[in-house]
């Protein structure tokens, strides 16, 4: 098919970040469906690439609607301004639905938040808590593998959410009426504290899980021996401001959107214990 009658059909969904945590369960959701789906990543059959504006027109060629997750972070600087023109682009494109992944707590994503509420478009945003899957797909898995959580949070708790969690809403915001104009908190069912966290992976992993909190600084240092330096002062602002408690307190969001609870932290290590993540 090519692009021209794509645009004709305008059925197309394009997932960017499309092999990441989230992204990649989408797709997979997505095909289960039966809907045709563009994966959007430098390496896809149409290339995409938040830092190369000239791959944006072509990935949304015949797309209908869009799920944006910007690499690094959202909470980077140069992520409003590009979510800003991408959307506007995305308007003259004819795509009618943007799905924005964002995070709780987080002043930086507001201006991001800001364009796709004000592209014209039917827009959903998704304001997520800490991904359970970090412990099993992300940075924090080597720690879990070392034995030893290292973060600046003390004894602040988390409602951690399921990555399978925010797929189902993504999904639900992508495919189906009424979820136009929401802004859905998404998290897990209770707040958990990172000894808490480590106990329940010691539990579901029998092997010895411990957290060691830390100052910012030395976290700086700690981020710097496995993180690319440009990254780490970004990253050590942001988990000293979202980890000050001020999103403790779990929200309703899954069951807003999709009329059920949030899976729990327990059942997610479990399950990624039986699926060899930490072997």
């Amino acid at each position: 098919m090519t692009f021209n009658e794509t645009n004709q059909n305008r059925n197309i969904t394009l997932v960017t970040g499309g092999t990441g945590k989230t992204g990649r369960r989408v797709v997979e959701r997505l095909a289960a469906r039966g809907v045709e789906t563009r994966v959007g990543s430098r390496s896809g059959d149409v290339p995409f690439d938040w830092h190369e504006p000239a791959t944006w027109a072509p990935a949304l060629d015949g797309v209908d609607a869009a799920y944006l997750v910007y690499y690094p972070d959202l909470a980077a600087p140069e992520a409003a301004p590009a979510i800003r023109a991408f959307s506007e682009l995305a308007a003259r494109s004819g795509v009618r639905r943007l799905v924005l992944l964002s995070g709780r707590g987080e002043e930086q994503t507001e201006p991001s938040e800001k364009a796709v509420r004000e592209s014209g478009l039917q827009w959903t945003i998704i304001k997520c808590s800490w991904f359970m899957q970090n412990f099993s797909e992300d940075f924090l898995l080597e720690p879990v593998l070392a034995g030893e959580l290292v973060l600046p949070a003390g004894q602040v708790p988390e409602p951690f959410v399921d990555a399978e969690d925010i797929a189902d809403v993504a999904v639900a915001a992508l495919t189906e009426d009424g979820h136009a104009g929401q802004t859905y908190e998404l998290t897990g069912p209770r707040a958990l504290t990172f000894g808490e966290i480590a106990a329940e992976l010691a539990a579901a992993t029998d092997r010895e899980v411990t957290y060691r909190p830390v100052s910012s600084a030395d976290y700086g240092t700690y981020l710097g021996q496995h993180l690319p330096a440009e990254y780490v002062p970004l990253f050590v602002d942001l988990f000293a401001r979202v980890l000050d408690g001020r999103n403790a307190e779990p929200q309703d969001g899954v069951r807003r959107a999709l009329g059920r609870e949030p899976r729990d932290f327990a059942s997610y290590a479990r399950a990624a214990a039986a699926a060899g993540a930490w072997k």
